[in-house]
């Protein structure tokens, strides 16, 4: 008697679903992934600035979202950094880890690590369908139908869902898979974007577009160390882009553009300066310490005009104002930039709906979910492409079961 190959389809050709593709063809099962775009994997290239961030050795707990965060413990009781480190070696890529814990591949190529993922996926004989726009996923008597718009109809079965979320819907993020998880009974958190640039209000900031320091970010009770970039429209950056992940209702965001020296030592600096060079002018009084600008920007915040008054004519208090500001500069934030601009979603899928071990539906047997479409996602740093292997090769791995090993 021949026994037939289990089939597993994936809906989604990102970073989960080309793991979970992986991870099912060497359970032996009949893979197909059902990819909406031209090509699979265009988010991959855009990570890490073009260069993959591929994970973050201080991958834990405290660098992930949601509603129940530690619903990642499964997958990193089975599958996490040096598994997946392990994983990709395998697949030819020599990695190495920065200063702050990235991963990147040696090559500095984000290109490379979806060529390695591709030439397994076509070592294992796993069948692409591009332009494929799955309108929706139903349980029949032949297994889940997979629907496209265009009328087309596949049968599988089982079936992952790994579509991403709604963040950079150019790259193919529509949000597809929060719908077909609705119609299996699944209840989705509201979403917002995350890892994204935040709007603020712009007196400010306008006058120092283009310009980046590094500060120490607060946000609510987070604070991040990080790079911060001045556009015309608020913030951007890396710390600014961890923190929009903690964004709750908060109503304002604080620099501290000098957070190597205390509140003290920088009024002492000052009276230092303005000791020194008693006839400079103001708008020249932070050159050499601060950027030029972000200097001539503080004062004027801080209500010390004009600022071709001499330094040594400034008040008490208005040095008082000056210091604060510089260790806690605030800004009014008036929301975050768009989908467009957002490399991640945050909410998704209710995490109790789903095995945190298996990643496999409590609703629907044979229905699995992996990767941001679920209530999870990370700082900035490689965290959310952790994510997305480690849920994609647990899923994978548990959907392949029943197919005869490779």
């Amino acid at each position: 008697m021949t026994v037939m190959a289990n089939r597993v389809g994936i809906v989604g050709g990102g970073a989960a679903g080309l793991v979970a593709a992986i991870a099912a063809a060497q359970k032996g099962a009949s893979v197909t992934v059902f990819e909406g775009g031209d090509r699979v994997g265009r988010k991959i290239l855009a990570t890490g600035n073009g260069r993959c961030n591929m994970t973050n050795i201080n991958a834990d707990l405290k660098h992930y979202h949601g509603k129940r965060p530690e619903f990642i413990f499964g997958a990193k009781n089975r599958f996490w950094v040096d598994e997946t480190l392990e994983f990709f070696s395998n697949l030819g890529i020599v990695a190495k880890t920065e200063d702050d814990g990235k991963v990147y591949p040696y090559s500095d190529q984000a290109s490379a690590v979806l060529d390695v993922l591709r030439f397994k996926t076509e070592a294992l004989g796993i069948n692409f369908i591009t332009g494929f726009e799955v309108s929706d996923v139903s349980k029949t008597k032949k297994g889940f139908a997979v629907t496209a718009y265009n009328g087309r109809v596949e049968y599988v079965d089982k079936v992952i869902i790994a579509t991403g979320g709604k963040a950079a819907p150019n790259l193919g993020s529509k949000g597809v898979g929060y719908d077909i998880l609705k119609g299996f009974g699944h209840h989705i958190t509201k979403l917002y974007p995350s890892l994204v640039q935040l709007k603020t209000e712009t007196t400010v900031v306008r006058k120092l577009k283009g310009i980046k320091l590094n500060a120490n970010v607060t946000l609510g009770t987070e604070t991040e160390y990080g790079e911060v970039l001045f556009t015309e429209y608020g913030i951007s950056g890396p710390a600014i882009f961890s923190l929009s992940s903690r964004l709750d209702n908060q109503t304002e965001i604080s620099l501290d553009i000098m957070p190597e020296y205390t509140y003290d030592k920088v009024c002492e600096m000052i009276y230092i300066r303005m000791c020194q060079n008693p006839n400079l002018p103001l708008e020249n009084f932070f050159v050499g310490m601060l950027n030029k600008r972000v200097g001539q920007a503080l004062l004027k915040y801080c209500k010390v005009e004009p600022l071709s008054r001499y330094s040594v004519t400034m008040s008490e208090k208005e040095v008082e104002r000056i210091c604060k500001t510089i260790k806690c500069w605030n800004f009014k934030i008036e929301g975050t930039m768009s989908w467009n601009n957002a490399q991640v979603t945050k909410g998704g899928a209710v995490t109790d709906e789903f095995n945190p071990n298996t990643m496999e539906s409590k609703y629907e047997k044979g229905l699995y979910a992996a990767g941001e479409v679920l209530d999870i996602d990370g700082d900035c740093g490689g965290y959310n492409l952790q994510w997305a292997w480690s849920s994609g090769y647990i899923a994978g791995s548990e959907a392949g079961e029943g197919g005869d090993n490779l």
